[in-house]
């Protein structure tokens, strides 16, 4: 039920009037900040998903478990939780924020850059790679997303939206092999 047009249908215009609420009271970063760690915190744990989809537990425990994690950060995301939690549209939370954050990086010239490596990244390998999908996308600030991939040996793929720029060793084998093989 949360693929496909019917989440878009319900995604959308809650993203798009949490971003308004934030742009009325200059709080758009700071809902963005709120808004990316609540999205990694639903990815990582699917208890926690579980537990916000579960139509058993009653509106008043969700509401609670969402207030302690979200704290008393401020009163206007507050209520927009307890609006998702009302009108049971709850189990769309993660993309709701997921969506949100698209839109804030689309006001701030931003991309997301969903970085998958051999190994972790140091803050210089991250700074390369930020200064390269500037001068591929034109954007003024990159987002980096990071995942460990021990099958690509060495290197990176880089994903900027529907681009790919895969500098992996396992790429690079690949491409070879595909070479030799039309070559042949």
């Amino acid at each position: 039920m949360k693929g496909g047009s019917v989440g878009a249908q319900v995604v959308d215009p809650y993203a798009e009037a949490l971003m308004s609420i934030a742009q009325e009271r200059n709080l758009t970063d700071n809902f963005g900040e709120i808004m990316r760690n609540l999205a990694n915190l639903l990815e990582e744990s699917p208890e926690l998903q579980g537990l916000l989809e579960n139509p058993l537990i009653s509106s008043d425990d969700k509401k609670a478990v969402l207030q302690r994690i979200v704290g008393n950060t401020n009163e206007y995301l507050q209520s927009f939780l307890k609006v998702l939690v009302d009108r049971r549209r709850v189990m769309f939370l993660e993309l709701v924020c997921k969506k949100y954050l698209e839109i804030l990086r689309d006001l701030n010239n931003a991309v997301l850059a969903e970085v998958t490596s051999a190994t972790e990244l140091d803050e210089s390998q991250k700074r390369a790679i930020s200064d390269k999908v500037k001068s591929i996308t034109g954007a003024t600030s990159v987002e980096i997303k990071t995942s460990i991939d021990a099958d690509l040996i060495g290197g990176v793929i880089i994903k900027v939206g529907s681009q790919v720029l895969d500098a992996s060793i396992q790429g690079q084998l690949r491409r070879i092999s595909y070479s030799l093989m039309s070559a042949a």
